[in-house]
Order: C-alpha cells, then structure tokens, then sequence
C-alpha cells in the first residue's frame, strides 16, 4: 500500500515521502496516529496544501530534540549498583532505568530513542546513543560505581 508520509518516521522515511507499507502497518498504526494519508489524487492536493504546516510542526519537533540532547549534556549519568570482586555486576542496567532516571531529571527520552550498544554489566564508563529526532544521534557516558 502507498502512503505520504505526514510525519518523519525512522526507518522508513521523512515528511511528504510516498512509501510502501503493509495494509496492516498503515491501517492500525500510521492512519490512526496521523502519520500518514493515503496516496490519492485528493489526499496529494490535500498534502499540498497542509505541506507548510507540517513542515513547521516537523521543524519544532527538530528544535525540541535538540534542547533535549543539549539538556542530557549537562547531566552526568551515573549508576551505583552491586557487584562481585571481578568488578560484574548482579544483573544488568536496562534501558527502563536509565530512561528513569533520566525521567527523575525531567528528560523525556523514549525508548525506541535509546541504543545501549553493548549490555552494560559491569563496573566503568559505558556508551549509550541517544536518537531523539532521524539523523541527530549522540553518544553519552554512563558511570557505573560499586555500592
């Protein structure tokens, strides 16, 4: 199925793209969200003329993404957790908590946003990516201590 995209969507495309999707994707998540309009003679006249408004929107997204990862620069992410004499920890640190404890500095980051490259399992500084809006990503260090 053809749609026109209304919104950027990672891996699939940006604003005012025609793509193809699964009947299923567009019917039960695209269309309900407004992420996209079916491809038509009306709905591209239609697209047309909302374009500016989208593009706006899609502008503020792009702006908002950008104080956000300004904003996680200033913090220091560190975790303190338990870990045996080799330095392991007991279990991992997932994205859930570091998307908390994000959230606890009043940063929202999403948790398709987040890539932990490598599972953080043990004592030291980690890397993390942070993707909040299609071609801005940063790397941030996390700091693991022992308890």
């Amino acid at each position: 199925m053809k749609v026109i995209l209304t919104t950027a969507i990672k891996k699939l495309g940006k604003v005012g793209d025609i793509v193809s999707v699964k009947p299923g994707y567009a019917r039960n998540y695209l269309f309900p969200n407004n992420m996209a309009l079916r491809e038509n003679k009306k709905n591209i006249e239609h697209y047309d003329k909302i374009k500016d408004e989208i593009k706006i929107k899609e502008e503020a997204k792009l702006t908002e993404a950008r104080k956000l990862l300004e904003e996680i620069r200033k913090i220091k992410i560190h975790f303190s957790r338990e870990a045996d004499e080799k330095d392991q920890l007991y279990g991992s640190i997932s994205k859930k908590e570091i998307i908390d404890y994000l959230s606890d500095n009043n940063l929202k980051v999403k948790s398709d946003d987040l890539v932990i490259k490598n599972q953080i399992k043990s004592i030291g500084e980690h890397t993390i990516e942070i993707n909040p809006y299609e071609d801005i990503a940063e790397e941030f260090l996390i700091q693991v201590n022992k308890n």
